[in-house]
């Protein structure tokens, strides 16, 4: 199972570098996240760096890794192809976004803010985890 442990190692190392910058970044900081999202308040511009450099630095690596026969790590690239917007994916923006903009947490920065031991991002993520299982118990397990 090499393959697996190469996946493993080099996820967990992605992830922590992830969620350094998302410290770094301000994002698991609710009241900086909540005054990006206040354009007719006390508006906070930085995040919108934050994005544009996340975005920019995905688009130049994207396409140079897919140049690639085979990932790193894997057998095969899994890259999404449904591209249709449907009813669930609507309403889970939705969701996603009146989430974000009430408590400044979405799920990474949440998780990353855990290592704050803060009740806040605990409250969000064990919230989000029920609201996930919600979803699971009530949705037909073929659609899943």
């Amino acid at each position: 199972c090499r393959g697996f442990m190469k996946s493993a190692i080099s996820s967990f190392f992605i992830g922590v570098l992830f969620a350094l910058g998302l410290g770094l970044a301000g994002m698991t900081q609710p009241q900086k996240v909540i005054s990006f999202l206040d354009i007719f308040g006390y508006w906070d511009p930085s995040l919108a760096l934050v994005m544009l450099g996340a975005i920019g630095v995905h688009f130049v690596l994207f396409k140079l890794i897919t140049k690639r026969k085979t990932p790193l790590f894997a057998e095969c690239f899994h890259i999404p192809i449904k591209s249709n917007i449907d009813k669930k994916l609507v309403i889970g923006a939705a969701l996603f976004g009146l989430g974000w903009g009430l408590v400044g947490y979405c799920p990474a920065p949440a998780v990353t803010a855990l290592a704050t031991f803060k009740l806040q991002p605990f409250i969000f993520v064990l919230s989000m985890l029920l609201g996930m299982c919600i979803y699971k118990f009530f949705s037909p397990k073929n659609k899943l």
